[in-house]
């Protein structure tokens, strides 16, 4: 492994992390009705433990209601329960062949735990930033045939690199932040 594999490897793990911190924020809901607070969750449908989203189209008629339609008419019962049965606290409405959630307004309460979450997944992404910087500078220090000068333009080199995934975290959960406040 060479410094330029390190780096190409340093940015891709981080980049996951910041996917799946976009992953775990796009969960939290925010004022607005959005299909992703539902990514979740799982349906038992004929013995199977199957996503949501494999079971029916999720759409938003308007900016509060989620509108879930299920391509199979006997999966509504059991799409129903699996939704009333997370911890999103939703109260889905059976249509007989769809399914509609009417969000209700988020209370001041509420939007502070929201940003509290949103805070706490933001702090494992640095923290999984930060082992990945760990993990390319212990790589760097077992490189042969390289400088002591060289190590250490990695290092900063690695360091930059932190520096710019940390500041990506903080930006996506400050949007996320603006979500949830309105």
């Amino acid at each position: 492994m060479d410094m330029k594999e390190i780096m190409r490897d340093g940015r891709e793990r981080m980049g996951k992390a910041i996917e799946a911190l976009d992953g775990s924020l796009s969960v939290l809901r925010t004022g607005r009705a959005n299909p992703g607070i539902l990514k979740k969750i799982v349906v038992e449908y004929y013995g199977t433990a199957t996503p949501l989203d494999q079971l029916a189209n999720i759409t938003t008629p308007d900016s509060r209601t989620l509108n879930i339609q299920p391509w199979d008419r006997n999966a509504v019962s059991a799409i129903e329960k699996a939704i009333r049965d997370s911890d999103l606290g939703l109260n889905p409405n059976n249509k007989g062949d769809a399914i509609f959630i009417t969000l209700p307004v988020l209370t001041e309460e509420r939007r502070r735990d929201l940003i509290k979450n949103a805070r706490s997944y933001a702090e494992d992404a640095k923290v999984a930033v930060r082992n990945i910087r760990k993990a390319g500078l212990d790589d760097l220090k077992k490189l042969e045939g390289v400088g002591e000068d060289e190590v250490k333009r990695g290092e900063t080199e690695v360091q930059k690199l932190t520096d710019e995934f940390i500041r990506r975290v903080d930006e996506v959960t400050a949007r996320k932040e603006q979500d949830i406040l309105g």
